[in-house]
């Protein structure tokens, strides 16, 4: 609706993960660095961690992009699974064909496959999204995949995803030898202060603003930032949400008033309660 009136060509503060969108501060880039390390280097077990919102998705994704020919891969972005359905899923996910769909068979089937990938010098990853959904029947489940291995080599490296539950989980008595076999761990933080006129401009230069689009004023950005604590994708909540106040008003600069009606109605605040 507002973007043809500040020049844009789509709108850029989706709350979807974008790769695209990507904006690669200092934490995000090292994510992405220690993620594709722990795959190269075949390691095994990889963790990332992060509060809602920021950026652990966007990132997979991204990750996804920059693996090369040679690495297969699975993204299992529904952790509310089964533990055959896992398999299934994982399975699945890597083009593997079976005749049989039972347990026993689905494990034979990944490791023939691993094995063939290994020979062929081919990586194989699998990447876990909201890991901290999975149960501790699963992450065990999850572990003993790892046992698929040739004498010096893992054949599957294994990224799980999750918000800080998962770590708390994983710190579970029960779990201690999957704990003992995570080799890369990385916890991705909100935005600072500094890096937000940064990633606001990022996102309006990728949707099209060539500098006669919208303009934030750093108290508009100071209002955005109080308000979000640096996530992303409670900036782009608010930000769009801005926009589309400056449209209907008809400002094309953002200022902190635009930004705090913006929240007022994320929040569901009326008039008369702002009052």
């Amino acid at each position: 609706m507002y973007e043809p009136f500040y020049g844009l060509k789509e709108k850029p503060f989706g709350v979807t993960s974008n790769p695209s969108y990507l904006y690669l501060s200092q934490r995000h880039q090292e994510a992405l660095s220690c993620l594709l390390y722990g795959i190269r280097e075949r390691l095994g077990f990889i963790e990332m961690t992060g509060e809602v919102g920021t950026g652990k998705t966007t990132v997979c994704r991204a990750l996804l992009d920059q693996l090369d020919t040679r690495t297969r891969s699975a993204f299992i972005f529904n952790s509310n699974l089964s533990e055959l359905q896992l398999l299934q899923t994982i399975v699945d996910d890597l083009g593997i064909r079976t005749t049989s769909r039972s347990k026993g068979a689905l494990y034979a089937e990944l490791n023939r496959f691993l094995i063939e990938q290994l020979a062929a010098g081919n990586n194989v990853v699998v990447i876990i999204d909201e890991a901290q959904n999975l149960s501790l029947k699963l992450l065990e489940q999850v572990r003993m995949l790892s046992n698929l291995e040739a004498a010096n080599e893992k054949l599957v490296q294994i990224v799980l995803v999750g918000q800080p539950e998962l770590r708390d989980k994983l710190n579970d008595p029960r779990l201690r030898q999957l704990r003992q076999r995570i080799a890369v761990r990385y916890q991705i933080k909100p935005l600072e202060r500094e890096e937000l006129p940064r990633y606001v401009g990022h996102r309006l230069s990728l949707a099209g603003s060539n500098g006669s689009g919208p303009i934030f004023t750093d108290a508009a950005l100071d209002s955005v930032y109080r308000y979000t604590s640096g996530i992303p994708r409670m900036i782009n909540l608010v930000c769009d949400k801005a926009l589309l106040t400056g449209y209907v008003m008809d400002q094309r600069e953002i200022g902190p008033e635009l930004v705090v009606r913006a929240i007022s109605e994320l929040e569901g605040l009326t008039d008369e309660s702002r009052a």
